[in-house]
């Protein structure tokens, strides 16, 4: 079983920051990836930035230059990602979800933490 908890989520003004965090524990070996998306009501769920185990990071053009994922250093595997968002835009408000993806396993996602960006 794997479980993903997530936490950082919440209100804030546009141009703010914001820090999401999110833990992976379980039978995780063998992570490839970790990664979070975002799904704004209405829309479909989007990959917002992403980092394998390797250290390849990928972001969303809409994200570029303002959100940087990051991973825990103390470890040799990527178990916790973070995402720092900063310049915060009212159209980033979305319920943003933690995946992990595990090889031969598949992605597993977390709860989702609400972030809320007002104007």
């Amino acid at each position: 079983q794997v479980r993903l908890v997530e936490s950082g989520g919440g209100l804030v003004r546009a141009g703010g920051s914001l820090r999401l965090s999110c833990a992976a524990s379980g039978s995780i070996s063998s992570i490839d990836a970790m990664g979070w998306y975002r799904q704004a009501p209405g829309k479909q769920r989007e990959l917002v930035a992403s980092i394998t185990n390797g250290g390849r990071i990928d972001y969303a053009d809409s994200v570029k230059g303002r959100f940087t994922i990051s991973r825990d250093t103390t470890k040799s595997t990527v178990t916790t990602v973070y995402l720092r968002m900063d310049s915060l835009k009212p159209e980033d408000t979305a319920v943003y979800y933690c995946k992990v993806n595990i090889r031969y396993r598949g992605g597993y996602w977390g709860q989702g933490t609400q972030v809320t960006v007002s104007s």
